[in-house]
Order: structure tokens, then sequence, then C-alpha cells
């Protein structure tokens, strides 16, 4: 028999395994604690509408029948909401595998890809295990996008120009005129994926998506958006992207999947749809906490990054993964990032007012011993 490492792919074994982190489960049980704060996965903590899982209670007569590979009613209503063609919109299971997709149908080996850092990280991986060659521009010392070494970077040919905006983990973003600017500057040649996975919580600061400037971008791009975070349905994994063409979304739709969103995930996502003004309403009191547990980082001298997403990126100066993991006996839970240059750094997802004002005196306390 051949050694493994014979037959994986070589590109595999560079790819280090995706953090997801413990689930609430598995730290009560570890630590023997009850109260448990997670705010590590950027989720919604209120969940989706009530009318939504009223909706899913009475969807199970035809489980044993594989789900519409066409999403059709939910591409209807993501269409007219949107004020898209039907035929440039592609479905995901979670935005995240349609990172994959994209990957898988466009990158060939030592094709240059540039990406915004600290990122995330299957931004990159999915990158590496096609062989490409990911080309990072970190943010500034203050934490935000240097608009100047963007566009020098965009405006050079390149494969795939790839990042989320706001971006995770910093929660840092390109505001409208930054973002004409950089479509300005891009390359025709290099396709654009922008990833809007958070924007919900965007749309409300000083954002647009890319969306209202397709005009301006040069040759073939891809925004995606989830229904895994302001919609709180992480759980059913279903995201969508919306394609420059007709014949990109083709394209992309013979690397997918047939069957890649269940059943259940099409009705809640277009559920969802149908109780926006719920959404809104959980987006508000999100953003509101944000605020103020920034204020409440900021006045304990930690650096929080100005964040339009629904988590904050905080540098404690210390290793994060040991930190994290003295948080975690206290029973929150947060997220060390990993990428070297930013070990310092956790990223806290916002949650119920008690679950932030538990990560606060949790915080306070391990401090108070260090």
């Amino acid at each position: 028999m051949k050694p493994l490492e014979k037959i994986l792919r070589p590109e595999l074994m560079e790819i280090p395994p995706y953090n997801t982190g413990l689930g609430l489960n598995e730290v009560k049980s570890r630590y023997g604690i009850t109260a448990v704060a997670k705010l590590s996965s950027n989720e919604n903590p209120t969940g989706p509408a009530p009318q939504v899982l009223e909706c899913l209670s009475q969807t199970s007569s035809e489980l044993y029948l594989y789900p519409d590979s066409e999403a059709l009613l939910l591409r209807k209503a993501i269409a007219r909401r949107l004020n898209v063609s039907e035929k440039r919109i592609i479905f995901g299971n979670g935005s995240e595998e349609l990172i994959s997709i994209i990957c898988r149908s466009v990158v060939n080996p030592g094709d240059r890809v540039v990406t915004l850092y600290p990122s995330f990280p299957l931004h990159e991986d999915y990158t590496k295990l096609m062989g490409g060659s990911v080309e990072r521009l970190a943010i500034n010392d203050n934490l935000r996008i240097d608009l100047t070494k963007l566009i020098e970077r965009a405006a050079q040919p390149a494969k795939l120009l790839i990042f989320a905006n706001p971006m995770n983990p910093s929660g840092s973003w390109l505001n409208p005129e930054q973002l004409r600017q950089l479509f300005a500057a891009k390359h025709p040649e290099t396709m654009l994926v922008l990833d809007e996975a958070y924007h919900e919580y965007a749309v409300h600061g000083n954002y647009t998506s890319g969306l209202d400037l397709t005009e301006l971008i040069p040759g073939h791009w891809v925004v995606l958006r989830t229904f895994s975070k302001s919609w709180g349905l992480a759980g059913l994994r279903i995201g969508f992207g919306i394609c420059s063409s007709t014949e990109l979304c083709q394209a992309l739709d013979r690397t997918r999947t047939p069957f890649n969103t269940n059943q259940l995930a099409q009705i809640a996502a277009k559920a969802a749809l149908d109780h926006e003004d719920y959404m809104l309403h959980s987006v508000q009191q999100t953003i509101l906490q944000r605020e103020r547990l920034a204020k409440e980082l900021r006045s304990r001298g930690y650096q929080v990054g100005e964040s339009l997403g629904n988590f904050l990126f905080i540098n404690i100066d210390h290793s994060s993964i040991k930190f994290a993991e003295e948080l975690l006996k206290l029973g929150t839970i947060v997220k060390p990032w990993l990428q070297p240059g930013f070990d310092s750094f956790l990223r806290v997802s916002i949650g119920t007012p008690a679950e932030n004002e538990k990560f606060l005196v949790d915080l306070d306390q391990i401090e108070a011993f260090r």
C-alpha cells in the first residue's frame, strides 16, 4: 500500500485544520459549568424570527425527497429583493462553500490570488488547495485597510482578488468612496470576489454593498451573502452569490454539487426574508451592544478595531490561546486568532447583553490575577 502522503494532494497537508472552536456542551462537560457565553462564531444569539421556526415545524412530509436543486422559490425571492436576474444567483451550503466552488472553478497552480490580512482562513485555504499563490495585504497598525497599497496590488493582473467587506476578523471596511477607487483601479482580467457575509450589520454605517456599484467593476465578479449571520440560520448552512453574468453563474454551477442546499434550509431562508423586520431589530440591538462593549474595552486600555460586523477584534497583548483558555474555564467562549502577526488578538462575537456582561466580568477576573 502506498504511503498516505503519496495519495493525497501535497497542498492538502499544508493547510491547517479550521479552528471551529468548542461547542456549548463540550465546554460545560469539560469544565463542569452550566452558564456559558458562546462568543466565538459570530452567530446571531437571538436566532431567526419565530415564524421561521414555526414554518420549519410544519415541514416534514417531504423530507424523503431530494431538495429543489435550483432553490426556485428562494431564488425568486432573492431576485425580487435585490433586483437581479434569477439566472445570476448561485446557492451554497453556506457562503463558505461558494468560496470553495469559485476557487475550484477558477484557480490553477501558480495563480496569483490577492487577499486582505488577517483574513477569513478559507479565503486562503481553498486557494492553496488548488495550488494558487496567496498574496496577503496586512491591515495597518490602527487595524484599518491600507487603501493605497490595496489599489497598487489590485492594479496588477491576478486570477482573483478576494476579501470580505467588512473584514473578518478585524471588522474594518472600505467605505463607498474607497470601494469606488478600488473598482476603478482593479485590473480587468482579475476576477473580484467580494464576501459580504456581514452586510446587514454594516449597511447601517458608512458602507455600501458592491452590488450598488457593479457598473464600476471591470471584468468578472461575484458578491457573496449568507443567512448564517444576521438572519440567524447558521445551523442550516445556506448562502448565495450574485454573479456578474449568467455565463459565469452557469460555469460555477458545474462545480456545485446538485443538491448542495437542503430543503429545510431553503424553506427557512425564504421564510426569513418574509420577516425582515425581525432581522433588522436584531441587528440594531447587536450594533448597540457592539458599541457599548467596544467602549468598555477601550476604557480598560485594550486596542479594539473599529467594526461594522457583529464582532470585535481585541488586542490583549498576551498569547490569545492562553487567554482564551482562561476565559473558557470561566464559561466564556471566544476565538483566539491564530494567524501569524495577530496571535495576541481575540475575536469576540456580540452576544446577548447578559453574555457580553459575563465576558467583561470574566475578562476583569483574569486580568486581576495576571
